[in-house]
């Protein structure tokens, strides 16, 4: 401390090289100086958790949807679906006019004669002509008796300028040919192939469309699926959107380096480099737009030292000392405010070794920025008492660093924007207090808020959905920095221009728009030409997953098995089934099997097992004269096994289920056990008889009532005293609600084949323990089921 106070005694305390001088919104370009070493060097601490650290991403950044599609039908949900993957709905602009018009209607003309679709038709009078609700799904195409030719003009809007693929029609009237903006885009004759050529559309304006339909009529379906999906959200992406931020690169397209502004980590590993945006690694944070900003305003050289790290709370981890401490006891507790103080001292104290070009012209802290308010979240007390430890913090940091007046310039949390949760709600209002001189006289004019809900940026124009790091959004990360370093030009006497334009205010009523409930089956009708004509068929164009699909339509058994039997065959599947198409959906086969009544035996295995663990499947010995009991020849009544109807189950000890929500056919644990599983291990068999398996079909053998996460244990299921499948944990975090069992691959098919008695035994154990709640009464809940699916086509 004594060597820190001594250097700073040393000092001269200036502010800006020019007080009138007003920093543009347009920053320059680096100049490739290093800063003048004449006047002390400018020191700026950075400090908070993981956002300062930094989550922006610099590049690589690609599109989360397997598909964007657009659709002017009001009946389809809009925004990300999960579809066989996730995929976009976006809305589609139709009208009748190049100007004007009422929102989602084209015109149809009806011309009279023989039907021709390659006829020009634009100077031929029409013998009717009727408003259509053209891109509506369940709307009809006008139709005649008589010989005629229809065709519907319109103009369409897209919101985002891209390359785009035209769908037109349904089924019947899939046969037409489209032309948008006079370039033919889709044609397709009855019996012949799709024919789509992309075209490029931009937004805010409105293209011309014509389509020639075939004889039958039919839907009115019309949609676009957007070309070249690219990935949103990262700095380069960034800079192919906007100039406002040129900066950053220079004219040869590279990223541009700050030599007059070094950046120091002081926390995480003692790293520093010249300023660029590969500074932090492939991410970056408000370092990089505050660095520029201080970088242009000062002449000398400037340092900032980061001392940040992920999952830190202001109430505890960063606590200040003039806060007291709430567990003495604990060495964690305030440790970050140790150790922010700490770094930034280690560096300050040897300059020459951190900061290239230092010439031994002392420093001055020149300010502190903070963001951070996360994890406080999670803690009520911590939120109540938000406000007097960052007011505690500013003082504390001040007298530390031996600057009592540092500038402080704090960003307030901004995930989720304008419609942020309200205990994050309560932070913001903290921070902002402690920005507010009224409430705050002793800080007025030397700390300065930054309200970031506007720089919210949504998953849907972002690298990912992780919305506590502002879903890595670079240009989030870019804003919060700039606006922290033009209110500190702000703080330290000059003045900076805003950068308008970025900020996105709250709704003007501030209320918080509620999404329209969506009607299942008119969205069912509304996506199934999207689906069908669409997704179903860039799904089967995927390579790897089409490789896969086959192998799963032979009956291939994959390298890896797993204990669930969700496959690449289940995406298809689950498209078809979003479009109203159940045809390739599991059903039973065979006997009734879950209200069958099986043979089964329950014991307690010698190989005791404390209860506060899981995965309790084990090899077990099993009580005498059993160690075949899943072969056929096996005599259950002999060996005094019990009869019981599925399923099989207890909770507690009782006849219980085990969830009230669960209504899965796939699990049943939702429903009532019909026979008391009592001891820990279970034992069931059940010799039936099937028919033959079909050919085109799926076939699979389901264990029930372990779908859920840490609801199941470890399986065995045989099939004619053979090993169909196994499991040896149970159901873990992320894993649940797919159904378990083993499939029936072609290297087992034949013991199902030709008909005849099939002998199904299964093996399972009971839980007592969940994994974050610790012991819990016994529970367990087991069924055996045989199902079959049709397999879908994969042309």
């Amino acid at each position: 401390m004594k060597l820190l106070v001594a250097l700073v005694a040393t000092l001269s305390f200036s502010t800006s090289p020019v007080s009138a001088q007003v920093l543009p919104v347009r920053l320059p370009e680096p100049d490739g100086e290093r800063g003048s070493t004449a006047r002390p060097v400018k020191v700026y601490v950075l400090a908070g958790q993981s956002n300062m650290v930094g989550m922006g991403m610099v590049s690589g950044a690609r599109c989360r949807y397997t598909g964007v599609y657009l659709t002017p039908d009001a009946a389809a949900p809009r925004g990300p679906v999960y579809i066989g993957g996730w995929r976009r709905v976006r809305s589609l602009g139709i009208y009748p006019a190049a100007t004007g018009g009422k929102r989602g209607e084209a015109t149809a003309f009806i011309y009279s004669g023989v039907h021709d679709l390659d006829t020009d038709f634009s100077d031929m009078a029409p013998s009717v002509s009727k408003p259509v609700s053209l891109g509506t799904a369940d709307s009809w195409l006008p139709a005649v008796r008589s010989p005629h030719t229809l065709v519907v003009r319109g103009f369409i809007e897209v919101p985002e300028t891209g390359l785009y693929s035209v769908n037109s029609g349904f089924e019947t009237s899939s046969h037409n040919v489209t032309w948008v903006g006079g370039e033919e885009v889709y044609r397709k004759r009855r019996g012949g192939p799709v024919v789509r050529r992309p075209i490029k559309l931009a937004a805010g304006e409105r293209h011309r469309v014509e389509i020639v339909y075939g004889p039958s009529g039919g839907s009115a379906a019309f949609w676009l699926s957007q070309e070249q999906l690219e990935g949103k959200g990262d700095l380069e992406a960034l800079m192919k959107r906007t100039t406002a931020f040129q900066h950053l690169v220079d004219d040869a397209g590279r990223w541009t380096v700050r030599e007059d502004v070094y950046y120091q980590d002081a926390r995480i590993n003692f790293k520093g480099s010249s300023l660029s945006p590969s500074s932090n690694g492939k991410t970056f944070g408000p370092e990089l737009g505050f660095g520029h900003v201080v970088g242009a305003w000062h002449d000398e050289q400037v340092l900032l030292i980061k001392t940040a790290m992920g999952n830190r709370s202001l109430g505890f981890d960063f606590r200040p000392p003039s806060s007291g401490r709430r567990d003495p006891e604990n060495k964690w507790e305030s440790l970050e405010y140790k150790s922010m103080v700490e770094g930034v001292r280690k560096v300050l104290a040897d300059l020459s070794k951190y900061l290239p070009g230092y010439e031994g012209q002392g420093y001055e802290v020149a300010g502190f920025a903070w963001w951070q308010g996360h994890k406080d979240g999670f803690d009520a007390e911590h939120i109540a008492d938000y406000e007097d430890n960052l007011v505690n913090l500013i003082k504390d940091v001040r007298r530390d660093l031996g600057s009592p007046k540092m500038p402080v310039v704090v960003a307030t949390v901004g995930f989720g924007g304008h419609r942020m949760q309200d205990k994050y709600v309560k932070i913001v209002e903290a921070q902002l207090a402690v920005g507010d001189p009224e409430r705050h006289p002793d800080l007025a004019g030397t700390v300065a808020c930054v309200d970031t809900r506007g720089y919210w940026r949504t998953g849907d124009d972002s690298p990912k959905e992780e919305g506590h790091h502002y879903n890595r959004n670079a240009e989030t990360y870019l804003l919060v920095g700039d606006a922290l370093g033009r209110a500190m030009v702000g703080l330290v006497g000059g003045r900076a221009e805003p950068l308008g334009g970025f900020f996105r205010p709250p709704p003007a009523d501030e209320a918080v728009a509620e999404s329209v409930p969506v009607d299942p089956d008119a969205a069912r009708k509304a996506l199934a030409p999207m689906i069908r004509d669409g997704m179903v068929p860039s799904y089967l164009a995927e390579e790897k997953t089409r490789a896969a699909l086959v192998a799963a339509s032979e009956g291939e058994r994959p390298t890896r098995v797993s204990q669930f039997l969700r496959g690449p065959m289940f995406g298809l599947t689950e498209l078809y089934r979003a479009a109203g198409v159940a045809d390739y959906d599991w059903r039973p086969f065979g006997p009734d099997l879950a209200d069958a009544e099986w043979e089964y035996f329950t014991f307690d295995p010698p190989e005791s097992m404390p209860v506060e663990k899981g995965n309790r499947y084990r090899k077990v010995t099993l009580p005498e004269g059993m160690q075949d009991w899943f072969t056929r020849g096996f005599d259950a009544a002999e060996a005094g096994w019990r009869r019981g109807r599925a399923p099989f189950g207890q909770l507690g000890g009782e006849l219980a289920p085990l969830s009230e929500s669960c209504r899965s056919s796939f699990c049943r644990c939702g429903e009532k056990p019909r026979t008391l599983w009592d001891k820990e291990v279970l034992l069931v068999r059940k010799t039936v008889r099937l028919p033959e398996l079909k050919e085109g079909h799926r076939y699979r053998v389901v264990v029930g009532g372990s779908a859920h996460v840490n609801a199941g244990e470890g399986f065995a299921l045989y099939v004619n005293g053979k090993m169909l499948a196994e499991s040896k944990a149970g159901v873990g975090r992320r894993q649940g609600g797919q159904p378990r069992g083993g499939n029936i691959y072609r290297d087992v098919r034949g013991e199902f084949d030709g008909g005849g008695e099939v002998t199904i035994a299964a093996m399972s154990f009971l839980r007592y323990n969940h994994p974050r709640h610790g012991v819990r009464p016994p529970r367990g809940h087991l069924s055996v089921m045989i199902e079959e699916a049709k397999i879908p086509p994969l042309n």
